[in-house]
C-alpha cells in the first residue's frame, strides 16, 4: 500500500511538473495591411514583426491589396484565429469602422496604424503628426522660393492623412497667399497615393498654367515621382521645386541629382515599435492611456501617439536617412 501511495505521488508530481514546464503559446497579434505597394510598408511590416517577437508574441498578417471588402473579410478571419488585438492600416478610413465593430464584439481592441479610422469607437491611433509634416513641406519650399506659383497635389481622398497634410501646408501658405507673395494655381486630392496619379495631375497642372509653376507640394513620394516625370517631358526637371513624403529610395536618388527638392523622413522603426508595444500590453490585459494625446475621429477622442518627422534635402542626406541606417549611401549615390 505504501508503495502504491509513493507511486501515486510520483506520478502526480510528474504531471504537475509537465504542466508547469509546458511551453506557453505566444500571444497572437493581428496586423491588417492595406497593401505592400510602396517601399516603406515592407519596412513597417518587418519592424513590427521584429518588435512583437522580442516581446514574446507572434504576428498574423493579412494584406488586402487596397480592397476594403477583402480587408474586412481578413479581419473576421484573424478574429476567428484568436488574435488578442488588431493593428490596422485601413484601406478606407470609413469602411474600416466595420472592422472595429467586429473586433469589439469579440472583446478585441483595435489600433489604427498610420491612417486614422473614422466614425467609430476606435481604441488607439499610432502615426506621425501629419499636420506638422505638411508644415515642414511648405516651410522648406517657401524658404527656397518665398514668392511664386504653387501647386498642391494631395494624397488619396479616402485617407484622412491627406486632410491633415493639407491643413499643415495651408498653415504656412495661407499667410503668404494673403500677402500676395504666393498664388496657388492648382489644388487637388488624388484617388490613390500612386505615381500615375501624380503624373496625371501634374499634366493637368502644366496644361492649365501653360507650363508655369514654381513649386509642387505632393502628398507622398510616389506622387512626387509622377510629377517629376511630367516635368521631365516638358524640360522642367530641376527647375520646379518638388516636395514629397516617405524618403523612398528613388526619391532620395532624385534629390541627390537635384531633380526633387525634399522629402519627409518618418521614424518608421519607432512607429512600428510603438504600435507593437501597445498591442502587446493590451493583449496582456494592460492599459496605457497615460502615454497619449487625443485625436478626434468624428465619434470619439482617440488616445494617440504622434511621432515627429524630418525634412530630407540634398544637404542633409548623410545626416538623416544614411546616418540613421534607413538607406545606404551607395544605394542613393550609385
Amino acid at each position: 500500500m505504501k508503495h502504491i501511495f509513493k507511486l501515486f505521488v510520483f506520478i502526480s508530481l510528474t504531471l504537475l511538473m509537465g504542466v508547469g514546464c509546458a511551453k506557453k503559446e505566444p500571444v497572437k497579434v493581428g496586423f491588417l495591411m492595406h497593401s505592400l505597394d510602396k517601399e516603406r510598408w515592407e519596412n513597417d511590416r518587418d519592424f513590427f514583426i521584429q518588435k512583437v517577437r522580442e516581446l514574446g508574441g507572434s504576428v498574423l498578417i493579412k494584406v488586402a491589396n487596397n480592397d476594403a471588402n477583402i480587408q474586412y473579410q481578413q479581419a473576421k478571419e484573424l478574429l476567428r484565429q484568436g488574435v488578442k488585438v488588431l493593428v490596422v492600416i485601413p484601406v478606407d478610413q470609413f469602411a474600416a469602422a466595420k472592422i472595429v465593430e467586429e473586433a469589439h464584439a469579440k472583446n478585441v481592441k483595435v489600433i489604427s496604424y498610420d491612417r486614422l479610422i473614422l466614425n467609430c469607437p476606435l481604441d488607439y491611433y499610432v502615426s506621425t503628426d501629419n499636420v506638422k509634416i505638411g508644415e515642414l513641406q511648405a516651410e522648406y519650399l517657401t524658404k527656397v522660393s518665398p514668392k511664386g506659383d504653387y501647386a498642391l497635389i494631395g494624397g488619396s481622398i479616402n485617407d484622412h492623412n491627406s486632410q491633415f497634410l493639407y491643413i499643415g501646408q495651408m498653415n504656412i501658405l495661407q499667410p503668404l497667399v494673403e500677402k500676395g507673395n504666393i498664388k496657388i494655381v492648382y489644388n487637388e486630392l488624388t484617388n490613390a497615393w500612386e505615381e500615375s496619379e501624380g503624373y496625371e495631375h501634374a499634366q493637368k497642372l502644366l496644361a492649365k498654367t501653360n507650363n508655369r509653376v514654381d513649386a509642387i507640394i505632393a502628398g507622398n513620394d510616389a506622387l512626387a515621382l509622377g510629377a517629376l516625370r511630367a516635368l521631365q517631358e516638358k524640360g522642367l526637371a530641376g527647375k520646379v521645386l518638388i516636395a514629397g513624403m516617405d524618403a523612398d529610395l528613388q526619391n532620395l536618388r532624385e534629390i541627390a541629382k537635384g531633380n526633387i527638392t525634399c522629402t519627409v523622413y518618418k521614424p518608421i522603426e519607432k512607429l512600428a515599435s510603438t504600435a507593437a508595444q501597445i498591442a502587446m500590453r493590451l493583449a496582456g490585459g494592460g492599459k496605457c492611456e497615460k502615454m497619449f494625446q487625443t485625436v478626434s475621429n468624428g465619434e470619439v477622442l482617440v488616445p494617440s501617439v504622434l511621432q515627429g518627422a524630418k525634412i530630407v534635402n540634398k544637404e542633409n542626406l548623410k545626416l538623416t536617412v544614411i546616418s540613421e541606417g534607413y538607406q545606404k549611401e551607395e544605394e542613393i549615390f550609385r
